[in-house]
C-alpha cells in the first residue's frame, strides 16, 4: 500500500443554486477570520445581521446562470481534475473545498483511513493570499493536527510565476491571442488593503514604500499584489503582449473599505468609453471557472463594458483541465514523490516545497 497521497484543495461552492445552501456557503465563508478580518463579535454581527438576509438570494439568481446539470463549475472542473491527475500518478489523489463539499475534514478522514501518512497539499491559490491561500493550508493543518497527528504535511508554495504555471496560462490563451484583440485586461481576484497590509512581514512596506511591489525584500513572499503584477508580467513576456495593449485589475470587490486598486468594473467601463472593441479578459488567479470568472466578468462584466459603449467581450477560461496544466499538477507531484524523505511539515508557504 502506498502510504503518500496528493490532496487538491479549491474554494468551494454551495451544495445546489438553493437559497439554504447558498447561505451556508456564505455563512462559512464570511465567519472565516482569514476572510471577513474582523473581531468574532463584529464579524458575526456583519455576516449574520448585514449579509445573510438579503445576499443569499442575489447569489442563489447568479449561481442559476452558471449552474450546470452536474453541479457547481468549479466543483465539476475541479473533479475531472482529480480525475485527470489520479491516471497520471502512483499514489492517491484527493480533492477538498475550503468550504463546504466535499470538505478538507472528510479528505482527510478518507486518507487516514486508507493508511496514508504522508500528504502532500497542492493548494489551487497560485498566488498568496491569508483568504485563499493561507487559510486553506491553515485548515488542513487544523484538520490533520486534530484526526490523524501521525500524518505528515508538505505544501507546495505559490506558484504565482513558476514557468510552467505561466505556460500553462500562455497554453490556454493562445487561439484567442491568434484571433486578434485591441486589449487584454488581467483581472485579479481583489483582497482588502489592510489584508496586505497585515501580510507584511515588515509593517513598514506594502502600500507604504514607493512601487512597493517593485522592490525586492521579505514583503515580497506573502504579498499578493505583488504576486499578481509578477504573473501579469511573466505572461506578457512569454506570449509577447505589446507594451500599451494590456492592463491590470482586481474585482469581486465587498463592502465599503478599500480594496485593490484598480476596480475591475471600473477598468471595463473604461475602456468601453475610450473605444475598445475587442476585449480579451482573463482571470489567472481562478484555476477553475467559477461564479467569479462565468458570471461576473463574461455576463455582468460583459453588459458593463458593452453599456459603456465597448464592443466584444471574451472571456479567456481558466486553466481548468486543460492538458498543459495537468502537466504542471503533475510535475509538482512527481517532484514530491521523487524525495526519499519529505518534509514532515509546512510552516510557512515559502519554505515548504522547492519547486
Amino acid at each position: 500500500m502506498n502510504r503518500r497521497a496528493i490532496l487538491l484543495v479549491n474554494l468551494g461552492s454551495p451544495d445546489s443554486t438553493s437559497v439554504p445552501h447558498v447561505r451556508s456557503f456564505l455563512r462559512e465563508f464570511l465567519m472565516d477570520g482569514r476572510v471577513l478580518d474582523a473581531p468574532y463579535p463584529v464579524r458575526w454581527g456583519i455576516v449574520h445581521l448585514a449579509i445573510l438576509p438579503r445576499r443569499p438570494a442575489q447569489s442563489a439568481e447568479a449561481y442559476e446562470k452558471i449552474w450546470t446539470p452536474a453541479g457547481s463549475p468549479l466543483v465539476v472542473i475541479s473533479r475531472k481534475v482529480q480525475a485527470a491527475l489520479q491516471k497520471r500518478l502512483p499514489v492517491r489523489v484527493e480533492l477538498a473545498m475550503r468550504y463546504q463539499n466535499p470538505s478538507i475534514l472528510h479528505a482527510i478522514d478518507k486518507l487516514r483511513e486508507e493508511g496514508v501518512q504522508e500528504v502532500l497539499l497542492i493548494p489551487l491559490f497560485p498566488h498568496y493570499a491569508m483568504s485563499s491561500y493561507e487559510t486553506a493550508v491553515e485548515r488542513v493543518k487544523e484538520v490533520i493536527a486534530d484526526i490523524a497527528p501521525e500524518m505528515s504535511l508538505a505544501v507546495v508554495p505559490p506558484y504565482y510565476d513558476d514557468p510552467d504555471y505561466i505556460q500553462a496560462l500562455v497554453a490556454g490563451a493562445a487561439d484567442y491571442l491568434r484571433q486578434g484583440y485591441d486589449h487584454l485586461l488581467f483581472s485579479f481576484h481583489g483582497i482588502p488593503e489592510r489584508h496586505l497590509r497585515k501580510a507584511d512581514p515588515t509593517k513598514c512596506h506594502c502600500l507604504v514604500a514607493k512601487d512597493c511591489c517593485s522592490q525586492a525584500g521579505p514583503a515580497q513572499e506573502t504579498c499578493y499584489r505583488s504576486h499578481c503584477f509578477k504573473t501579469a508580467q511573466a505572461f506578457v513576456k512569454a506570449a509577447g503582449i505589446p507594451a500599451g495593449q494590456y492592463s491590470i485589475s482586481f474585482q469581486s470587490r465587498l463592502g465599503r473599505d478599500p480594496w485593490l486598486k484598480p476596480y475591475t468594473d471600473h477598468v471595463l467601463a473604461d475602456l468601453g468609453r475610450a473605444g475598445v472593441k475587442k476585449l480579451l479578459v482573463m482571470c489567472p488567479a481562478f484555476v477553475s471557472d467559477c461564479l467569479e470568472t462565468i458570471e461576473e466578468i463574461g455576463l455582468r462584466g460583459r453588459d458593463t463594458f458593452r453599456a459603456a459603449g465597448g464592443g466584444e467581450l471574451t472571456l479567456i477560461p481558466s486553466l481548468n483541465d486543460h492538458p498543459r496544466w495537468l502537466e504542471t499538477l503533475e510535475k509538482m507531484a512527481n517532484n514530491w514523490l521523487a524525495r526519499p524523505t519529505p518534509r514532515s511539515a509546512a510552516e510557512h508557504p515559502g519554505s515548504a516545497l522547492a519547486r
